[in-house]
């Protein structure tokens, strides 16, 4: 079995245990994971990590998606890429990414606010990257923490500082992008887990003395729907591969990722509850966490409009005749 096997076999096996339990606490769900090395993942082995290529966070990251895990393995992977790529120590417990920042450093010392943090209330550091600075900031210093959620109830606080003392290095990542990275891999195996489910319940549920899914109707939306997941796995290991060989800073092709991811999750969605009638809304159905999770991530770290607008305006800067050259060349090893 190769490495790359044994690592998704790993990941699956763990995090489809710690799904059947999302309700337990955080402690209780992230020890496992740390344990297993996953935050690690992208960290070179001589450092003390996994060693492990983009390609392998894109496998791990689709089976969190594919699980609903309510964990941030992705941005913890993030942060410890960061952390080690500046030189900074890696902290004891949860290490996560803020996508917006507001306030002022000087000397060493932060005074302001992070938000819209996943799982920001459990973090041992939250990173931040503000003016070419990669920001630390430590947990526990923050005055105030306000709790706030997604509408998948993912944790997504907000937290203050006054005089903090944080470490920084100089730093040139999008953590706009490298977020935006994660969430197309949480979305792709999300849309596999919601097609799998409405296949299965087609193929189950029975109307007019045959299963619903012998309807050619509805085996035309399944099939659209079997594209679009397939379109936005390709997409995102694309992008994911594009960050292997430009070593994190791929901005279009993570932008074009993001962007059909997100729009793949419309038609996706909107298929799996017509398929599945009313149950497909209930809580207790396995749809409900998946669905739920790809509304929140479509504008989790760049909604439609954002991506659109990085795309137009690389497109227009290289110009015409520069499109498809780009186009054809970008991840080509």
């Amino acid at each position: 079995m190769s490495d790359e096997a044994m690592l998704t076999e790993a990941a699956a096996r763990l995090f489809g245990d710690l799904a059947a339990k999302r309700d337990a606490g955080f402690a209780e769900l992230w020890t496992p994971v740390e344990e297993a090395g996953f935050p690690l993942l992208l960290v070179p082995e001589a450092d003390g990590g996994f060693g492990g290529s983009w390609q392998d966070a894109f496998a791990v990251l689709r089976l969190a998606g594919y699980h609903a895990l309510p964990l941030p393995v992705g941005e913890a992977i993030i942060a410890a890429w960061l952390l080690n790529g500046s030189g900074l120590d890696q902290p004891e417990g949860l290490a996560t990414i803020a996508p917006r920042i507001d306030g002022k450093l000087a000397d060493g010392r932060f005074t302001g606010s992070v938000a819209g943090v996943p799982w920001g209330g459990e973090a041992t550091a939250i990173l931040a990257i503000s003016d070419g600075q990669l920001i630390v900031l430590t947990g526990a210093d923050a005055e105030r923490i306000d709790p706030h959620e997604n509408p998948a109830d993912e944790a997504r606080d907000t937290l203050y500082f006054t005089d903090a003392v944080v470490a920084s290095a100089a730093c040139a990542a999008d953590l706009m992008a490298l977020g935006a990275l994660i969430r197309t891999a949480q979305i792709a195996g999300a849309m596999d887990a919601a097609l799998a489910q409405s296949i299965a319940y087609a193929n189950e549920r029975e109307q007019f003395g045959k299963p619903i899914g012998k309807f050619q109707a509805l085996q035309q939306n399944l099939a659209v729907f079997a594209e679009e997941a397939a379109a936005v796995n390709c997409a995102g290991q694309a992008a994911f591969a594009a960050a292997g060989k430009y070593d994190g800073a791929a901005e279009f092709e993570v932008a074009a990722a993001k962007l059909r991811a997100n729009i793949a999750i419309g038609v996706g969605t909107s298929t799996a509850h017509q398929v599945h009638g009313a149950i497909g809304f209930t809580r207790e159905y396995g749809l409900n966490p998946l669905t739920r999770r790809l509304w929140s991530w479509r504008s989790e770290f760049g909604n439609d409009r954002y991506w659109s607008r990085i795309l137009g305006h690389q497109v227009v800067a290289a110009g015409a005749d520069a499109f498809w050259p780009n186009l054809t060349q970008r991840s080509d090893p």
